[in-house]
């Protein structure tokens, strides 16, 4: 399984691994660290042919501006292992690009994440996941009321994020908007 991603610019990448070292130093939650890029997923999928997806991203990522995203406070997938995470606002231009992403890559993939499908898509930058409790949530939750989260990202890359080992790694990064130029 892979995952269809947006890298964050350099300002928010540096914010939200403060934010993960924190929490890591002040809870011991590091597992959101197994993928070491802080990033927006898009989708995940199982694809069958790695080089027709990465045709298809390079060349989609060419035809795409960059644009900006918000977030927002905080949100909590709950459940036996709560999910933190700053909730992204879905605007046209990020809901156009998830959409256009969904229809062609379920075409060439085996298998979808459900929970990326457009009706179902909440869009977020996790903060802790994996190593997270109920009983961790009230404390975490408070120590992270101290910062603001009201961000506005440029979104400029479409990112194959792949499981290596224990670790999701950067595959391939496309940057928008790099048309060939005719001389």
């Amino acid at each position: 399984m892979i995952a269809v991603t947006s890298l964050l610019d350099p300002s928010h990448s540096a914010r939200v691994t403060e934010l993960t070292e924190l929490l890591d130093s002040q809870f011991g939650l590091n597992e959101v660290k197994m993928t070491p890029y802080p990033h927006l997923t898009l989708l995940t999928a199982e694809i069958p042919d790695m080089e027709e997806l990465q045709q298809y991203l390079q060349e989609t990522s060419r035809e795409t501006e960059p644009f900006t995203i918000r977030t927002t406070g905080l949100g909590v997938f709950p459940g036996e292992k709560p999910v933190i995470y700053i909730p992204v606002l879905r605007t046209t231009p990020l809901n156009q690009l998830h959409a256009r992403l969904h229809r062609d890559i379920s075409e060439m993939s085996s298998e979808m994440g459900v929970y990326y499908n457009p009706n179902m898509w909440l869009p977020h930058i996790s903060l802790a996941l994996g190593d997270t409790s109920p009983e961790l949530l009230g404390p975490v939750l408070t120590f992270l009321f101290n910062y603001n989260f009201n961000w506005e990202i440029t979104i400029d890359n479409l990112t194959i994020l792949q499981k290596c080992g224990d670790y999701y790694l950067k595959e391939d990064e496309y940057s928008f908007g790099r048309k060939e130029l005719s001389l």
